[in-house]
């Protein structure tokens, strides 16, 4: 079965997403989107200068020859916050594989929060992610990806399959920030020391665009004292974080902790109102 037949059996949906400011206000002024993409109504909890989206993935889910594209493009000044209504879930694939490609692209001065809820891939399941942001001069990012490899409440293991991701964030065609993963579906790697460890829940939050200090990442690093294979690294130009752990609850509460201190202390943003954090996230 050729590759170009695999995928016109499943979904190709795409979103384009374009962001303006005007008049200290930052607005959706283009949105197109394809099933089954869908984009909720803007909305503004913080005030008008930071507008907050909130993504769908109608069919649930991505089976083997799913193809997605999201196109996001922030014009000068512009703020956004972006999340996702629910966890998405990578089914079983017989071997089409199914990806989502992520293209971010930030004009002079713009601030993207880029925050989707979890990606639980399913045992057997065949994913491929890419993401690639390219930051203009004084923009600002801040990103995590959570994946949960097997529905362990179920007792299932990620010993199938596989997930592939590639992350590339660039600046003024500089690269910030490159990082690879594969995970081979194998009893091995599930168990490896240098794999997941046992471990089915990883997540990594990268925040670029200027550097910070080392008190934060005192900070940061004090919250996770109780996982050891989880750490905190000063990037040139950012602050990255990595977990490897049992609890999707957890990573995101740390993830969150760390979000917190990052827009109150270098976005100068307000996170004391309980409504600047996602509704969805309280859910």
């Amino acid at each position: 079965m050729n590759q170009s037949f695999q995928w016109d059996r499943g979904w190709q949906g795409q979103l384009r997403l374009v962001y303006a400011k005007k008049s200290d206000s930052t607005y959706l002024t283009h949105a197109y989107h394809h099933a089954p993409f869908k984009i909720q109504r803007s909305f503004y909890p913080e005030g008008k200068s930071i507008c907050h989206n909130i993504i769908l993935h109608t069919a649930g889910g991505m089976v083997g020859g799913d193809r997605l594209t999201t196109d996001i493009h922030l014009h000068p000044h512009s703020q956004v916050l972006t999340t996702t209504a629910t966890a998405n879930r990578i089914y079983r694939s017989n071997g089409p594989l199914s990806a989502h490609h992520v293209h971010i692209k930030m004009d002079e001065g713009a601030t993207l929060e880029y925050l989707p809820q979890e990606t639980i891939i399913f045992n057997g399941a065949n994913y491929q992610q890419t993401l690639r942001v390219e930051l203009g001069t004084g923009s600002t990012f801040i990103g995590w990806e959570i994946y949960r490899f097997g529905r362990t409440a179920r007792g299932e293991k990620f010993i199938q399959g596989e997930m592939r991701s590639q992350t590339e964030l660039w600046q003024d065609k500089v690269p910030l920030w490159i990082d690879r993963q594969y995970v081979p579906g194998n009893e091995d790697i599930f168990h490896s020391a240098h794999g997941l460890s046992g471990c089915p829940v990883v997540g990594t939050l990268v925040f670029v665009g200027m550097p910070v200090d080392s008190d934060l990442v005192s900070q940061a690093r004090s919250l996770i004292t109780s996982h050891p294979s989880s750490g905190v690294t000063r990037l040139e130009q950012g602050l990255l974080c990595r977990f490897r752990g049992h609890s999707t609850s957890e990573v995101k509460q740390w993830f969150m902790n760390v979000w917190k201190i990052l827009r109150s202390n270098y976005l100068s943003y307000d996170i004391i109102k309980t409504q600047a954090i996602p509704r969805v996230w309280q859910l």
